[in-house]
């Protein structure tokens, strides 16, 4: 029979700090009234918002529009002050920096934006576009046009297209050249603001693929937001869903999107196209519209337009309650069913595989011109 180990010559193995720590993030913005005014209330975007991200992960924020999933990505790199919270990269506390120091910090913090035709200065040619960001950093002295052409390189564009200017790219090839001025300063983090939603469908593809091989080539970590999730259950390693400025549930993918148990994120699943041909479900139907973020309901902010709503709901505020890291916020949830259809579409392909594999069949050189 062996000994039990003494206590005193146990090795704790330290957890690793995680890249990016966000705790009780809020961001209220005043009313305006008139020209000089300002009115009594306040438009609740971010209410108390918390995660973490470690290095090479991929978290993704979704929700309806003006959920406040894109404030929060404004929030953690500072491009918007919070009204309340922390953000914390490689525990360095973010918002306590003065403005000299931020701007150094945001070497390791860089955004893609939404829209890839006013992302880019029509004045500026793609080398400009590149190497400006050095340029502000300090970096690559003495080979900063040899660094551009390795970045239009990485994105899969040609050297060649340095000296062209946006307007004679089309809007993938304009998202790549995005791409590649986030990497100009070799950041650690990337917060994708809805990089792929001004695309087609079968571009969309691409430009997930080409941002998940960068990921697994240089150790990236995103903070993806969208609003597909057929596009987040591609890229995602984890899934934040966004309802009126709060976090209602928060898993693995894997396991939101088999075991959804918030009836929001149910809703959001069940529009997702089905793939195949012939295949139909009933989407999850929402009564009512999105409450007005100036005055959000009492308790449970869904309760309004939730069909399992009870009394609680509208007295209490349902914390982000966690079993076995899948994380709701519902006083209900253990009780809400998961609609047969979404348990058997849990283990289908994403809605852009097929396009993917037409592409690797037909147009095995097309990343090259898009």
């Amino acid at each position: 029979m062996s000994a039990a180990p003494n206590p005193d010559t146990v090795t704790t193995v330290p957890v690793p700090e995680p890249l990016l720590r966000a705790e009780h993030l809020v961001k209220h913005f005043p009313l305006a009234r008139g020209l000089f005014g300002r009115g009594d209330g306040v438009v609740h975007a971010v209410d108390g918002v918390s995660f973490t991200l470690a290095a090479g992960e991929t978290m993704a924020l979704v929700g309806e529009s003006g959920c406040g999933k894109s404030t929060v990505g404004r929030l953690l790199l500072r491009l918007l002050d919070a009204t309340s919270g922390q953000v914390w990269l490689d525990g360095e506390d973010l918002m306590s920096l003065p403005p000299a120091a931020m701007r150094a910090r945001r070497r390791a913090l860089q955004i893609i934006f939404q829209d890839p035709y006013s992302s880019l200065n029509p004045r500026m040619t793609v080398e400009q576009t590149l190497t400006e960001p050095m340029l502000l950093h300090g970096l690559a002295l003495g080979r900063r046009h040899e660094r551009a052409a390795e970045l239009l390189d990485l994105v899969g564009l040609a050297p060649n297209y340095l000296q062209r200017y946006p307007h004679e790219f089309s809007g993938g090839q304009r998202q790549r050249i995005g791409i590649a001025r986030a990497l100009a300063v070799e950041p650690r983090l990337i917060v994708c603001d809805e990089p792929v939603s001004a695309l087609d469908v079968s571009i969309q593809a691409q430009v997930v693929n080409l941002l998940q091989d960068i990921q697994r080539r240089l150790g990236l970590a995103y903070v993806f937001i969208a609003h597909d999730l057929a596009v987040v259950k591609h890229i995602a390693s984890h899934v934040a869903v966004m309802y009126l400025g709060q976090i209602v549930e928060y898993a693995d993918k894997e396991r939101l999107f088999a075991q959804p148990r918030h009836p929001y994120t149910q809703a959001l699943l069940s529009a997702i196209p089905l793939p195949e041909p012939g295949r139909e479900r009933s989407p999850v139907l929402l009564q009512g519209d999105v409450p007005n973020p100036i005055a959000p309901p009492s308790g449970c902010r869904f309760r309004t337009r939730c069909p399992h709503a009870q009394q609680l709901c509208a007295d209490q505020v349902p914390l982000l309650s966690a079993l076995d890291g899948h994380s709701v916020a519902c006083h209900f949830w253990r009780d809400i069913a998961v609609p047969a259809a979404l348990r058997a579409d849990a283990a289908a392909p994403p809605i852009n595989r097929r396009l993917e594999q037409l592409q690797a069949a037909f147009l095995p050189r097309v990343a090259q011109h898009v």
